[in-house]
């Protein structure tokens, strides 16, 4: 059985998906967890912090497996490829937790929206600084900088929200492929 803050985050998620976050009560939360609001506020200050968790806990995945594909002993363009690929289908397959955030955040304070910014900006620098090690060895085009295609690929990531259906005719793999071999191909040398 899953501990009382993953069935928080878990309940959270649905509801924020279902009905938008600024419609849900935290005893429709609690409810749908099985829990009290004493243990909610245990493990969660607030509404507010299960949002943060919600998209952190994805982010976090998705930093740690960045990692291993950062690090990993395979030519950078297969290590870039497989973070593209990798980004991409865990953002479909948790797709609820990321388009609640991005639906929701701008509910969040100030603060706690500069905090996942900052986050989120770590785990760009960490995908750019792939581009820029295939630019700094000859294996990627350098004309266009790495910043700009790091914008614009993680443009088109954040953009699966406004498109992407889990009834489509392309499964998360295969979109994430389209899509890293659609970053590859635009990094290739002449």
């Amino acid at each position: 059985m899953a501990s009382v803050p993953e069935r928080l985050v878990e309940a959270a998620t649905r509801l924020f998906a279902a009905k938008g976050y600024d419609r849900v009560a935290v005893q429709e939360v609690v409810d749908l967890a099985g829990v009290t609001k004493g243990a909610m506020y245990h493990y969660f200050g607030s509404k507010d912090d299960l949002l943060l968790e919600i998209y952190g806990s994805l982010l976090r995945m998705q930093t740690e497996r960045l990692e291993r594909f950062a690090q990993g002993g395979a030519p950078v363009a297969e290590r870039l490829h497989a973070a593209a690929l990798d980004v991409v289908v865990t953002s479909v397959e948790n797709f609820d937790q990321a388009r609640v955030y991005f639906n929701a955040a701008d509910h969040l304070p100030e603060a706690k929206q500069r905090e996942v910014r900052a986050e989120r900006r770590r785990y760009h620098e960490r995908f750019r600084s792939l581009v820029e090690e295939g630019q700094a060895t000859g294996v990627f085009r350098a004309d266009v900088p790495a910043d700009l295609v790091t914008h614009y690929f993680f443009g088109s990531v954040h953009h699966l929200g406004q498109w992407y259906s889990a009834e489509g005719a392309l499964s998360a793999k295969q979109i994430g492929r389209h899509y890293a071999d659609l970053l590859l191909s635009s990094l290739r040398t002449a």
